[in-house]
């Protein structure tokens, strides 16, 4: 690839956009990681900030390396770096890692449809971006 070939301005703003997206996903993160009990029973109710307060180290750090690995790859995508396909894939691990307790500790119950939403469009946004990724590396918009 050549340095002057430049990718389409909708590869600027895709790629723009998912970090801002990731990075939403960091604030939830450190959100539910620095809430105090008192704010998640206010929020969610007893039942809920109890479940969330036992939320194991593995599920915690799901989450932690989506939302993480998930602006890193932003940040690739950004500088035009094929790396950034994989922490595409370590982000979609992450999530697959938490969504496996969300699921199966009853929490994804707790945030009604639009938490629902939100699990399932983290989902195919995280794959999306891998897709997305491998794509434009075919291109030759990424080295």
């Amino acid at each position: 690839m050549s340095d002057g070939m430049k990718p389409p301005t909708l590869f600027w703003v895709i790629a723009g956009l998912a970090l801002l997206w990731n990075l939403m996903g960091v604030m939830s993160y450190l959100g539910e990681a620095m809430a105090s009990n008192e704010l998640l029973v206010e929020s969610y109710g007893e039942e809920a900030a109890a479940l969330f307060a036992s939320k194991p180290a593995w599920a915690t750090s799901g989450y932690a390396i989506a939302v993480f690995a998930g602006v890193l790859g932003c940040i690739g995508l950004l500088l035009r770096k094929a790396w950034s396909k994989i922490l595409f894939i370590i982000s979609l691990l992450g999530v697959v890692v938490h969504d496996v307790w969300m699921v199966q500790s009853g929490a994804w119950n707790y945030g009604g449809a639009l938490g629902k939403f939100f699990i399932v469009a983290v989902l195919v946004v995280a794959i999306f971006l891998i897709w997305f990724a491998h794509k434009k590396a075919a291109k030759g918009y990424l080295t």
